[in-house]
């Protein structure tokens, strides 16, 4: 079995909240991310899904260093990112990167595409003028772009060329893990395709293990070789991309699923009910659901462990209404 090189283990984050009571009292935590475990391996790429509000971004962001975690680990390598002894900012980025849903505001409009790429080589001790102009140019033509469109601005290129130059500076520090947020969401159909197959070249030539975060599943099943499915800041069922999309077990999975348009389809039973009934995960509670349409396995007692039910394949089980 291929060693991991993210090891996320009973991860949790909680927010305080506003109870309504007078002058703010009776707080209540939020449970963004409520113990949730996973691993990803070097090349692998392993999609969050969810509707907005499940915990997913949360939890690229307390893999990044951006929101502490309240409990849990998180291993890199098998060391530990949190707690005492953890590498810093500046360490972690070597390590972990980002490229972000929207293009236009992650980078710097009064920067230049070089000044934009070269920052970060400047910020972690690589400061020879040459070997700055050489990493550029092989980056640039990594990502589909020309040296001489290093002196232009942002506004000056189209958005499909502006999320290159995002990925670009995610990989100019040669990480091995890219955390991916909704990096086509806010590009043109018609060059979504194109930025997909570009992941998957730089995948595939850099060794890159992705975590992509998203809730277009028609873009996670071309790239995913893993899914989490995430409701409610609990994974309630994850496996490979292929048993998630054909085999769906959780009733949540296949709503999600049956949401993905198909213009071949005439009629779905699913698209016509209404959305998945739930609660906000306040003060340590977890999620409700319908299972109505759910089979037998489901109408045992709610646990909070993943139940495998084929290899690679677990499912959270549900209390019957």
């Amino acid at each position: 079995m291929t060693a991991s090189l993210l090891e996320v283990d009973d991860l949790h984050v909680r927010f305080s909240v506003s109870g309504g009571g007078l002058l703010g009292s009776g707080r209540r935590m939020l449970h963004a991310v409520n113990g949730i475990s996973f691993k990803l391996a070097k090349g692998e790429c392993l999609s969050i899904v969810g509707e907005s509000g499940c915990g997913k971004s949360t939890t690229a962001l307390a893999i990044l260093g951006l929101q502490e975690p309240t409990e849990g680990t998180i291993r890199y390598r098998g060391q530990p990112l949190t707690g005492t002894g953890a590498p810093g900012r500046m360490q972690r980025a070597k390590a972990v990167q980002m490229v972000f849903q929207d293009p236009y505001a992650s980078l710097n409009p009064r920067q230049t595409v070089r000044a934009s790429l070269a920052a970060p080589l400047r910020l972690h001790g690589i400061t020879a003028a040459s070997e700055i102009a050489d990493r550029i140019e092989v980056m640039l033509g990594n990502v589909g772009l020309t040296p001489e469109q290093a002196l232009r601005y942002p506004h000056e290129f189209s958005g499909g060329q502006r999320q290159r130059i995002g990925i670009a500076r995610a990989l100019i520090l040669e990480p091995e893990i890219v955390v991916l947020d909704e990096p086509v969401s806010a590009l043109d159909v018609s060059i979504r395709a194109q930025i997909i197959n570009l992941l998957l070249d730089l995948q595939e030539k850099l060794g890159l293990a992705y975590l992509m975060i998203s809730h277009d599943l028609s873009v996670v099943e071309h790239m995913s070789d893993r899914v989490l499915v995430m409701f409610f800041g609990q994974v309630v069922e994850e496996g490979g991309w292929r048993d998630i999309f054909e085999k769906p077990a959780h009733p949540y999975t296949r709503r999600l699923i049956a949401a993905i348009p198909d213009p071949y389809a005439e009629q779905n039973p699913l698209r016509q009910q209404d959305r998945l009934p739930g609660v906000p995960p306040l003060d340590g509670r977890g999620f409700a659901s319908d299972c109505s349409t759910a089979p037998d396995v489901f109408s045992a007692p709610a646990r909070s462990e993943l139940v495998e039910i084929a290899l690679g394949h677990r499912v959270r089980l549900v209390p019957a209404d």
